[in-house]
């Protein structure tokens, strides 16, 4: 087995994040669990243990920079560096049906908040402990709703929110691009989770599987791109 590697995860305790987080530690990894309410990752915790392996789980408010800073602070007492981020933690507040006329501004502020500067906020936070590994990822989970190739309408908080992410990717890829550490965006697919529904096509372990690849990339691995299924897509 590759050697193990600590990561972080936002928004662990449902969806993707609890996927992603079950898969990593289940290979091996030492990962760092967060969540809202850090109670409700107690029966992701519960379920590793009884499988033989062991994850930590902190508090985390993306929204909120004193908890941000709390993590910051739980993590250079812990250990000497982190391996991986991923940005996982993300909402979605306009229905399919809203237009961007009739959308009211601070529908959009809440979105940004959460989905842009909430993982801005993480990175900048974490950052410190990235430049001391010898191989920092920083995977940001996206969406093909916020590919401009392909935008159109419904939901648009959520879409401008990815959008933006999209470009904090490829701004951060680019001032990193002369360090070890690499940056990607994900697009999952429509997975069912508590955001995609009951009907979506995929499930929450076939939709990290791209997340999993990037945040455990070698360094001949890509920067800068945006991807589906280990492949590359439009922005």
């Amino acid at each position: 087995m590759e050697t193990p590697r600590i990561i972080v995860v936002t928004g662990a305790s449902r969806g993707l994040g609890r996927a992603a987080t079950h898969r990593l530690a289940i290979e091996g990894h030492q990962v760092v669990a967060t969540a809202r309410h850090v109670e409700d990752l107690a029966p992701l915790r519960e379920e590793l243990e009884i499988l033989g392996h062991r994850i930590d789980c902190q508090p985390l408010d993306v929204t909120d920079d004193a908890s941000v800073a709390a993590l910051a602070l739980w993590l250079e007492g812990h250990f000497d560096r982190v391996d991986g981020l991923i940005n996982n933690a993300g909402i979605a507040v306009d229905g399919w049906d809203t237009g961007i006329l009739e959308l009211p501004l601070d529908k959009l502020r809440t979105t940004l908040e959460t989905n842009l500067y909430g993982a801005l906020r993480v990175t900048q936070a974490v950052m410190p402990l990235l430049r001391r590994s010898a191989a920092g990822r920083v995977v940001n989970l996206s969406s093909g709703m916020g590919q401009l190739a392909d935008m159109g309408a419904g939901s648009p908080a959520y879409r401008i929110s990815k959008t933006a992410l999209n470009a904090l990717t490829r701004i951060l890829a680019a001032e990193l691009r002369d360090t070890p550490i690499k940056v990607n965006a994900v697009c999952p697919g429509w997975c069912r989770t508590d955001m995609g529904g009951r009907k979506a096509t995929r499930s929450p372990e076939e939709g990290i599987d791209t997340v999993v690849w990037l945040v455990t990339i070698p360094k001949t691995g890509p920067t800068g791109g945006f991807f589906r299924d280990r492949k590359p897509i439009p922005w």
